[in-house]
Formats: C-alpha cells, structure tokens, sequence
C-alpha cells in the first residue's frame, strides 16, 4: 500500500511546514479577529445591558414622579371643589338669611300697617259709635 520510503518523511515535513505557515499566516489572524469580534459582542452585550437597566430605573422614576404628579393634581382639584362647595354653601346661606330678614321685615311692615289699620277702624268705630249714639239720643 504505501511506501516507507524517503518520500513518507518528506511529506511529513511537508504537511508540518505548511502547518506552521498557515498557522502563522492564516489561523492565528484569523483566530484573533474571532476572537477581538467576540469581545466586542460581549462588550456591546454588556453595554446594552447597563443602558437597559438605566432606562428601566429612568422609566421607574418617572412613573413614581407621574403618579406623584397625578395625586398633587387630584388634591389640588379635591381642595379647588370644597372651596367652590364651601363658597355656594356660604352664598346659599347669605341669600337664605336675606330672604329670612325681607321676610320678617315684610311681616313686620305688615303688622305695622296692620297696626295703623287697626287704630284708624277704632277710631272709626269710635267716631260712628258716637255718632250713632247721638243720632239715637237727638231722636228720642
């Protein structure tokens, strides 16, 4: 099958050259730029991953800050409503306490008048009584 002859030595030496040569040319380069790409994948990785833990504790805090907003505002609406409440109701009251004094000061110039009435049909009264009873005695 094969020959054991000088040629089997040289190709040996041969194949070990050409190992070395394209091991010196070729692999080690080649290698090295897998190599430098892989580092700078997992440098990218990493990267990527510092900038989305960033962007997530961003993303939180300007929820928290959101909802923070949200509650002030809905206070402020809340404090702005019960002073509106409490100015309506103080109006209500005012408008309902006026119309109560014009009310007793109607029912007041109503007695008076009442009053006045009164005494000018006593005194009509009086004056007719009297003159009734001086017609019944002038006729007598």
């Amino acid at each position: 099958m094969f020959d054991f002859d000088a040629t089997l030595p040289l190709m040996a030496v041969q194949f070990i050259l050409l190992m070395v040569i394209l091991n010196a040319i070729f692999f080690k380069p080649l290698t090295k730029v897998v190599e430098d790409r892989a580092e700078l994948i997992r440098s990218s990785q990493t990267g990527a991953k510092e900038g989305l833990e960033k962007v997530n504790a961003i993303t939180q805090q300007y929820e928290k800050e959101l909802a923070d907003s949200r509650r002030q505002y809905q206070a402020i609406i809340a404090k702005a409503q019960a002073e509106a409440q409490k100015i309506a109701d103080d109006q209500i009251a005012a408008a309902q306490a006026e119309a109560i004094a014009q009310r007793e000061q109607a029912t007041k110039a109503l007695d008076a008048e009442k009053a006045t009435a009164m005494a000018a049909l006593e005194q009509q009264v009086d004056a007719l009584s009297q003159e009734i009873l001086n017609k019944l005695l002038v006729g007598v």
